[in-house]
């Protein structure tokens, strides 16, 4: 009797994990040695449409690039030259995010950080 309890409760860990292995993949972002990219989150999970940059001072004149996260919170700012980058998170209803620094090749996970009030939105 105790078999066919191990083997039916072995099936069901297997079936509550899997859905979350597949979530994972399925945010996963691909990147090559000259892209930067990631997931941005927020209080109430991926945040959808909001603005990461990418900004350096290394190069002969300030460089920045800006990309929109996909529906699952997912970015990827391409193509960027080989510098050590801040990387932030702007958006509506958002203040902007602490500044962390990365370089071409890395994956980085930023989180949104909502503001406290609407005027603190504005002046973002």
């Amino acid at each position: 009797m105790r078999l066919p309890r191990l083997i039916a409760a072995l099936a069901v860990a297997g079936f509550v994990l899997a859905p979350t292995a597949r979530a994972d993949a399925q945010t996963a972002v691909a990147i090559d040695a000259d892209d930067i990219g990631g997931v941005v989150t927020g209080p109430h999970g991926p945040e959808a449409g909001v603005w990461v940059i990418a900004e350096t001072r290394d190069l002969p004149t300030r460089f920045a690039k800006m990309v929109v996260t996909d529906d699952q919170g997912r970015y990827v700012v391409p193509d960027l030259p080989a510098a050590k980058y801040q990387l932030w998170v702007r958006g509506y209803g958002l203040i902007d995010s602490p500044k962390l620094d990365a370089a071409p090749g890395q994956h980085v996970n930023l989180t949104a950080v909502p503001a406290p009030n609407d005027a603190a939105a504005a002046q973002y």
